[in-house]
């Protein structure tokens, strides 16, 4: 057998929040692409106990160079200010401990961030990687806020950063009783004969991006900054805009059923605006990640619903 140079072996990704919907997509995305991956449980709702976990699986990373896939986050537009700053103070708490070894291999970090949360009170739509944030709901403000830990540390440590600030993702998989994901929450209650209240107006426009295409753009984006260094923004999306209308509409004809969705109001609607248009300008080669066509990511939103409420049935006979 001959033996591997550390040289010629790709570095180990590290991904945060790989139970989520994009976590979980970027351990899939390395894992064809032959990548090595390692994940962790971290104990977030305990401060001392997460940031611990954190910094024990941060020094085990290998000496020879390492990638990290921050995708971690509970948080949602309508999260409470408590939570928030709870989440905010564990990352704060880990990256004032974390000291990375300095070291010939690579190291490049990717941090998952919210073009939604951060562009939401922003000017002049579509909204680019030059666009001045303006977040109007307290989770674009710890968005931003965790966006600048990250890029402190990284401009500290010289590690490489990728701050990418991501459309209204959407796949199967996603968890709709986080009461996030208009796509996923539709096909479901399609599936389901429930409903969905929609507390915005129905010409509301927002970018979708299909999280298998998110993935890839995050894979090849660490490549990128792995190789170049430096600390980045790039907007992942779609960059094809569609009104809340055009969703409801691409659903019943894919399902030739009205999607079951009830208008009212909410406090949250505040922090929602009409135009969130996104057009990134920055590292232009992540864009052709986009692949899938919206009415095909409806599609298997469709199955996965279908196959999901199939086995709760099976399981309960």
């Amino acid at each position: 057998m001959v033996a591997t140079d550390a040289a010629d072996r790709p570095p180990v990704t590290w991904v945060l929040g790989s139970s989520g919907l994009l976590g979980g997509a970027v351990c899939r995305e390395h894992e064809r692409r032959g990548l090595p991956v390692t994940t962790s449980r971290i104990p977030w709702g305990d401060h001392d106990a997460a940031v611990a976990a954190l910094l024990d699986a941060a020094q085990a990373l290998p000496a020879d160079g390492w990638r990290i896939a921050w995708c971690a986050g509970a948080g949602v537009v309508g999260t409470g200010q408590e939570a928030l700053d709870a989440e905010v103070r564990i990352v704060e708490g880990f990256l004032e401990r974390w000291r990375p070894a300095a070291t010939g291999g690579s190291r490049a970090v990717f941090l998952a961030s919210s073009a939604g949360g951060v562009y939401a009170g922003s000017a002049d739509p579509p909204f680019t990687e030059r666009t001045t944030p303006r977040p109007l709901a307290p989770y674009g403000h710890a968005k931003l806020r965790i966006e600048e830990l990250f890029t402190r540390h990284a401009e500290r440590s010289g590690v490489g950063l990728l701050v990418g600030r991501i459309a209204n993702l959407y796949g199967p998989g996603q968890d709709v009783r986080k009461q996030q994901g208009l796509i996923s929450m539709l096909c479901h209650a399609l599936v389901n004969r429930g409903q969905v209240s929609v507390y915005v107006s129905l010409d509301t426009l927002r970018d979708y991006l299909y999280v298998d295409d998110a993935a890839a753009m995050v894979g090849h984006g660490l490549d990128a900054v792995q190789a170049s260094g430096g600390t980045h923004v790039k907007v992942l999306a779609s960059g094809r805009a569609m009104t809340i209308g055009e969703v409801l509409g691409q659903l019943t004809r894919l399902s030739r059923r009205r999607p079951p969705v009830l208008l009212g109001t909410s406090a949250a609607a505040r922090f929602q605006v009409r135009d969130l248009r996104l057009r990134s300008t920055a590292w232009p080669d992540l864009d052709h990640c986009v692949r899938t066509p919206v009415g095909v990511g409806m599609a298997n939103c469709l199955v996965e619903a279908g196959a999901t409420v199939r086995l709760a049935t099976k399981g309960g006979s």
